[in-house]
């Protein structure tokens, strides 16, 4: 859940003090009228609006295994969240999941890249192409004209994520 920025909850102290109902405060600053209310409450307790810090959960990776995990995979985009969670040296904790390094990228800004697999071609069909090729190496421009070519490739005119 987003928290309140600081200066919407000085703001929202401020015209709470000044005698403004609770609704009108959560409404000014766009919340829900129980984050001004608990607001006030904290206000009323501890004196001040921040948080406690708090400690959340530890991370699993270092700081050099961070950057370790970014550098392997701009070295080989195609490399596999798995092996670089199995190979992704550390004393501090030996093991990560391919699930942690998936993280770790998308916070790095980095994307998975999958090479794409297509068929080889064989001796035949290159024979076949040639064949073909050779066949209509004279034709004229009316004769391309008459040709309207169906496959199913898709092409991308500009920059677009397929």
């Amino acid at each position: 859940m987003p928290s309140v920025p600081a200066h919407l909850c000085e703001h929202a102290l401020g015209m709470l003090q000044g005698g403004m109902r609770t609704a009108d405060a959560a409404r000014e600053i766009n919340c829900n009228v129980r984050t001004v209310r608990r607001l006030r409450q904290h206000y009323r307790e501890t004196g001040r609006i921040a948080d406690r810090p708090h400690s959340g959960r530890p991370c699993v990776t270092t700081p050099a295994q961070d950057q370790y995990i970014r550098t392997s995979h701009l070295q080989d985009r195609y490399r596999m969240a798995t092996t670089t969670a199995r190979v992704t040296p550390g004393t501090h904790n030996p093991s990560i999941s391919a699930q942690t390094v998936r993280s770790r990228l998308r916070e790095a800004g980095l994307r998975a890249c999958r090479p794409v697999v297509r068929q080889v071609l064989t001796r035949h069909h290159r024979q076949q192409r040639q064949l073909w090729s050779q066949t209509h190496r004279r034709w004229t421009r009316q004769d391309w004209q008459k040709v309207l070519f169906t496959d199913e490739l898709r092409f991308c005119l500009q920059h677009c994520s397929i």
